[in-house]
């Protein structure tokens, strides 16, 4: 089952988006990677979605499962 993502990466005009898989448009744009990633990272809390945040060379740095995690850690 494919997850449902949040993802922060660069914008094409600069600076920073939030975008969900499947949306043309970012819902969100800031400035910074910072700031993008904490718009991102509360939307994706309270969506319970996976949140994907990106480097600028459009990479995956990391992480985080806010929803239905198909391999929670053990324990």
């Amino acid at each position: 089952m494919a997850r449902d993502t949040h993802r922060v990466m660069p914008h094409k005009d600069g600076g920073w988006q939030v975008k969900r898989d499947g949306d043309e448009r970012a819902s969100h744009r800031a400035a910074t990677k910072a700031d993008a990633e904490k718009i991102g990272r509360e939307i994706s809390r309270n969506q319970e979605t996976e949140l994907q945040v990106h480097k600028r060379d459009g990479t995956i740095g990391g992480s985080d499962s806010h929803g239905n995690d198909p391999n929670p850690p053990s324990g």
